[in-house]
């Protein structure tokens, strides 16, 4: 068993989709859009097959998100070395990122840098 695709409620569908693209090397599709509904969605697609779907719809609830909240704490993306670590952390500080933690080694021993991406949104990259 593997994990599909996981999915994220977004308010800037084409924001975020241009992140995911430009900066972690993700393949979007063309979009769906539900005329009914106002339901709009982007796959963005991995070079691993791991899927990632952005979604957006009229009315959703904007709430402050807390690193320390329940729920899914961050998308972790190995990048494949410590130095592609460092390069795209200092990539995404420069385009005005937020820089949370590292890049560190932690206690568990993995190299990582923590950024404070879509939305209020976690990203972790790692080797």
């Amino acid at each position: 068993m593997r994990i599909e695709h996981v999915a994220a409620y977004v308010n800037d569908l084409e924001k975020a989709r241009d992140f995911f693209v430009e900066f972690l090397n993700g393949t979007s599709n063309g979009g769906y859009h539900n005329q009914n509904t106002g339901f709009r969605s982007y796959f963005i697609s991995f070079e691993d097959g791991a899927r990632l779907e952005l979604m957006n719809k009229p009315g959703m609830a904007e709430e402050v998100k807390s690193p320390d909240r329940t729920g899914y704490a961050h998308l972790a993306f190995s990048v494949g070395s410590k130095e592609k670590v460092d390069e795209l952390t200092k990539r995404l500080k420069a385009a005005g990122y937020e820089v949370l933690s590292g890049p560190r080694f932690t206690g568990d021993g993995y190299y990582e840098s923590c950024i404070v991406a879509i939305e209020g949104n976690l990203i972790e990259l790692t080797v």
